[in-house]
C-alpha cells in the first residue's frame, strides 16, 4: 500500500510491507504509513509471543495519538520557545517516543505477563519546510538512497556495534558474533530511554529506508541498493526487500517502509 503528500514543489511517497518470515509463527514487528501527517515508523517487538507485538503497536500507537493530540499547537512554540518548525517537529518526535517507552515499561511492571516486554523504534517525519526528521532506537536501521548511494544513518544500539566500537574486531568476528540479537536501548526497558534524533534536508529523488533487523540482518547494503535501483514502484520493491530477505533464511519478522520524493 502507498500513500502520497504534496510538499512544496515535490511530492512524497510512502510505501511499506511487513511479513512474518521463514521462521517465527506470529509478527511483532509494527508499522505505521501516513494519515493525516507525513509520519512513517518502523517497530520491532521483543518480548515472546505474549507480548512482543503488543509493545510494538503500543509504541506506534502512542506517538500517533501524542503527534494528533499536539497537532493544534504547531504554531506555538512547543514546548518551550524555540527558532523553526523544524525544532517544533523535533521535539514533538522525541516526546512521542519518549512518552511511549513509559507506557511500555509501566504496563510490564504491572502485569507480570507482560514483564520484559519492549520494542525499538524507527520514525520520520517530513517538515512542509523540506526536512526529513528522523528518530530512532534500537537496532531498527533507517537508511538513504541518494544518487545510487545508500548511506545508514542511524546507527545501532546493539551490543554487536558497541564491540565494534570498542575494538577492531576481523568480518568473520562479526559475521559469527554469538550475541548479534541484544540490543542495548529499547523502549520498555527503563522508565527513561535516550532517543537518538536528527535532521536532514531532502533532494528530489530521495529515498528513505525504514526496516526492522528481520531485513538489514539477512541483506546486505549492496542488495538493498541493488532494489531500489532495479525497482522504481515502491510497493513491489518493498515486496522484492522481503522476498530476498526470505530468500536468505527470513530467519524474523521483516518489515520495511519507503520514502520517496518525487517531482509533482
Amino acid at each position: 500500500m502507498s500513500t502520497s503528500f504534496p510538499l512544496d514543489k515535490m511530492r512524497v511517497r510512502f510505501a511499506g510491507d511487513t511479513d512474518t518470515g521463514r521462521k517465527r509463527s506470529h509478527n511483532e514487528d509494527y508499522l505505521y504509513l501516513p494519515d493525516e501527517e507525513r509520519l512513517v515508523m518502523v517497530a520491532d517487538g521483543m518480548g515472546g509471543h505474549a507480548c512482543g507485538d503488543i509493545a510494538s503497536k503500543m509504541a506506534v500507537d502512542t506517538v500517533v495519538e501524542f503527534f494528533k493530540a499536539t497537532m493544534a499547537e504547531e504554531r506555538v512554540a512547543w514546548p518551550f520557545m524555540v527558532d523553526s518548525v523544524d525544532r517544533r517537529l523535533e521535539y514533538r518526535l522525541v516526546a512521542g517516543v519518549k512518552l511511549a517507552n513509559l507506557r511500555i515499561f509501566e504496563a510490564s511492571q504491572r502485569d507480570e505477563k507482560f514483564r520484559g516486554m519492549g520494542t525499538t523504534i524507527v520514525t520520520g517525519l517530513l517538515s512542509e519546510e523540506g526536512h526529513m526528521v528522523l528518530a530512532h532506537v534500537g537496532d531498527s536501521r533507517i537508511y538513504r538512497f541518494r544518487k545510487d548511494e545508500l548511506k545508514q544513518l542511524t546507527e545501532d544500539h546493539s551490543l554487536l556495534n558497541d564491540y565494534i566500537k570498542m575494538k577492531r574486531i576481523t568480518e568473520d568476528e562479526i559475521a559469527n558474533f554469538p550475541h548479534k540479537n541484544v540490543i542495548v536501548r529499547a523502549l520498555g526497558m527503563k522508565d527513561t530511554v535516550a532517543v537518538d534524533v536528527l535532521r536532514e534536508e531532502v533532494e528530489m529523488g530521495d529515498v528513505y529506508v525504514f526496516c526492522t533487523d528481520g531485513l538489514s540482518g539477512m541483506i546486505d547494503d549492496p542488495t538493498i541498493a541493488e532494489a531500489l535501483r532495479s525497482e522504481s514502484d515502491l510497493d513491489r520493491c518493498c515486496e522484492r526487500l522481503i522476498s530476498l530477505a526470505n530468500e536468505n533464511g527470513g530467519q524474523d519478522n521483516i518489515t520495511v517502509a519507503l520514502a520517496r520524493l518525487e517531482q509533482m
